[in-house]
Formats: structure tokens, C-alpha cells, sequence
């Protein structure tokens, strides 16, 4: 089926508006809220500290733990159940082997850094959300990185390859496949790319740079949120 134009009114290659800032936590050792559309994602990062039990513990360089929980009236459809479930507990793999690409977790042997993201408000797009809040949060907690880690979703909507879906174009009726990918911004490295569906190469390949386009233009505004918190210390 023919999909000639977004509900929302964007272009095709276009994102949803966007906010973040940083240091929202005080008790936090580094926090972040990353809001794009009607999706808002808050990261707090705590640690590092002692790894229990010890047998997890790694002599050269230290453990990520990531958590991840939408709350319970986050989303406009149904009440979400609350605790951990099969789908938060892949989010949270995911999520950890992204972040995992760009941290030196070397400095830190034989402990813990734990990373909780919380879903506030969601319409699609959670699990890259929540990793531009926690790329952002630990950046804020000062913790050595290669590079920040932007997400964003893209994919094939009836006959259309678009950016950043939304809720409706994610249950579209006629059938979407959503790819939520991450990148490494200055080298252009993927850090995250999950696929469910059926797409040619040719779809893969257009969405892939349309989702590089879009974490460009994520990135500056996460680094702009870190810039305005530290021209705030001044």
C-alpha cells in the first residue's frame, strides 16, 4: 500500500522535535533527560562501586549494568505491567553492548556502574531514547568516552523508507518493519542495529543513511544540552 504522507505532517527524512538537558538528578552521579516527539526518556548513572557477588567481578576493567522500565501510564494505549519482562531485559542488552562501544570502563576494575532509564512518556522510538539519555548521563557523570552514542529509529512504512517513526506508523496496517539503530557520530560506526521483518538491500541500505543523518543532527543537540549545563557552572 502507498504511503504518501505522515500523519504528522513531516517530511519523510525529517525527526520529531527535540529537547534534552543534563544534571537533572541531583543525587544522580550524572543524569539526562532526552525528549524527541511525545517519547521522553530520563538516564541517572550511579557508581562505581563494588561489584557483588565477587565472582563478576573483572580484574582489568569494570561491569555496566544497565535497567530499563517504562512506567506503568508512559504510552497512550494500554496500562503498561510493571517490573522487568522479556522485552526489557533485551532493551537492557542492547543497550549496554551499545554504550559498552564507546566507555573505558579500565579505570574502574573489579566494580559496578549502573545506568537506570526510566520511560516518563512514550509514542515509539523508547529503547534509542533511552540510549541518548544514558550516552548523554554518563558523559555528565565524567566518565571516559570515545565518542557519544546517538539513536534513532527508521524504516519501511507501506511503500516509503522513513525516519524517526512514530506510534502510528510503527502499527501502520498495512504492515511497517522498524530498525532502531545507534552510531558513533564522528566515525559513523554502528553501535546498535536490530531488524524485524522483511526489507531489501536496497530499503536496508537507504534507512541506514537516513538514520546516520538523523543521529548527526541527535548528537548536536546532545552535546548542546552538555555545553549549556557547564556555561551554567561558569
Amino acid at each position: 500500500m502507498s504511503y504518501n504522507k505522515r500523519n504528522d505532517g513531516r517530511a519523510f527524512d525529517e525527526l520529531r522535535p527535540m529537547d534534552a538537558k543534563v544534571g537533572i538528578i541531583k543525587n544522580a552521579l550524572g543524569s539526562a533527560m532526552f525528549r524527541i516527539g511525545k517519547t521522553v526518556a530520563l538516564a541517572a548513572v550511579y557508581g562505581p562501586s563494588e561489584l557483588f557477588p565477587k565472582f563478576l567481578q573483572k580484574k582489568e576493567e569494570g561491569l555496566l549494568r544497565c535497567t530499563y522500565n517504562m512506567m506503568a501510564f508512559s504510552g497512550s494505549g494500554t496500562r503498561v505491567k510493571p517490573g522487568p519482562s522479556r522485552r526489557s531485559r533485551e532493551i537492557e542488552l542492547v543497550t549496554r553492548n551499545a554504550l559498552e562501544s564507546v566507555l573505558d570502563l579500565s579505570e574502574c576494575p573489579r566494580a559496578v556502574i549502573n545506568v537506570n532509564i526510566e520511560l516518563i512518556q512514550t509514542d515509539a522510538g523508547t529503547r534509542c531514547a533511552g540510549i541518548c539519555a544514558a550516552s548523554m548521563a554518563l558523559a555528565d557523570a565524567g566518565f571516559k568516552m570515545k565518542d557519544l552514542v546517538a539513536a534513532v529509529s527508521a524504516g519501511l512504512v507501506g511503500d516509503k523508507i522513513v525516519l524517526d517513526l512514530d506510534y502510528s506508523e510503527e502499527s501502520f496496517e498495512e504492515g511497517a518493519v522498524d530498525i532502531p539503530m545507534a552510531f558513533m557520530p564522528r566515525t559513523g560506526k554502528i553501535a546498535l542495529l536490530q531488524l524485524d521483518g522483511e526489507i531489501t538491500k536496497e530499503q536496508l541500505r537507504e534507512a541506514i543513511k537516513l538514520a546516520k543523518k538523523g543521529c548527526k543532527q541527535i548528537c548536536e543537540v546532545q552535546r548542546q544540552a552538555l555545553k549549556e549545563k557547564y556555561k551554567t557552572e561558569e
